[in-house]
């Protein structure tokens, strides 16, 4: 019988999405988009205080396997890292962009990230018009998975590698490198199906043709969202975030197979949860976000993977 997730709410509602969490090996550090911040969760205290303020509405977070930390800069429309200012986390340190063009245009509003052993960033390129300045136009024709490569004197260089999607959202490197995870959320496009997909990463760092994992259906009735955010465990299956208060079984974790199969599901009192991520000591305890600003964590019978720390 599989585990049933308890979800317990840590913090009232911020207002407005919280997203992005990950584990640093002590805290869970998360973003709250509409008012700049990234928020840190002290497992052994309790206590949940604002780690540095001034992000743009910074919304996704990932490390490298070295240890920095970058940002999807939706009002920046870049890719940020976020230096340290110490031993004592990130809250003075540096803010720089190393992505914000590709092709000589701007960027979009970079969504969500992640980073693979070779420090290559792979990001998803939407448009969220609600996170920029509405004076702001949108450059390119197409909204896609980038990857920014780094390079000897410490800059990147970026590149489009999807050529089949319309609004991406969540992503994720498998822990063996070979494949790339998109959520296909078509948030904007009822006539389109909400599909995860699963994209062989070739050896140039090209994608091949991708195969669709799950379909969620399409949202012409207002009945399905889907995948949002999503994360890793040890052996590989894919936990997401998923639903709304709309229609379909509501606000959900999903507990996915490489190959698609649905393992698990699991209620979750967030209308529409937005991503997730395993943290604590043993990395059994999954924490989620949403879109109306919850942080709730579930003991799991799971083992997190990520590829930091």
């Amino acid at each position: 019988m599989a585990w049933q997730y308890q979800f317990e709410l840590l913090s009232r509602p911020y207002g407005g999405v919280t997203e992005g969490p990950i584990w640093d090996g002590a805290a869970i550090l998360f973003t709250h988009i509409p008012s700049s911040r990234i928020m840190r969760y002290d497992l052994d205290s309790g206590a949940i205080t604002e780690e540095r303020g001034g992000t743009n509405h910074t919304n996704g977070l990932a490390f490298d396997s070295l240890g920095n930390l970058f940002g999807c800069c939706s009002g920046g429309r870049a890719i940020v890292r976020f230096d340290r200012d110490g031993a004592d986390g990130y809250g003075a340190g540096a803010m720089t962009a190393v992505a914000d063009r590709v092709d000589g245009q701007r960027l979009n509003t970079p969504n969500d990230l992640a980073v693979d052993r070779r420090g290559r960033i792979w990001f998803t390129n939407p448009w969220n018009g609600g996170n920029i300045d509405p004076s702001e136009q949108e450059e390119l024709d197409n909204r896609s998975v980038l990857r920014a490569d780094p390079q000897p004197d410490g800059s990147y260089t970026v590149a489009r590698v999807t050529f089949d999607t319309t609004m991406p959202n969540g992503v994720l490197v498998s822990p063996d490198q070979r494949t790339l995870y998109v959520a296909e959320s078509n948030s904007d496009r009822p006539d389109l199906n909400r599909e995860l997909r699963a994209y062989p990463i070739n050896e140039d760092g090209s994608l091949g043709a991708y195969v669709t994992l799950h379909t969620f259906g399409r949202d012409s009735n207002a009945v399905h969202r889907g995948i949002d955010g999503m994360c890793l465990d040890a052996e590989g299956n894919i936990v997401a975030t998923a639903g709304w208060e709309l229609g379909g079984p509501g606000g959900m974790i999903y507990v996915f197979a490489p190959s698609g199969r649905v393992l698990e599901t699991h209620p979750i009192a967030a209308n529409r949860p937005t991503n997730c991520c395993f943290g604590g000591p043993g990395l059994t305890t999954l924490f989620v976000t949403s879109t109306d600003g919850h942080f709730y964590r579930a003991e799991t019978d799971r083992v997190g993977w990520a590829i930091y720390p």
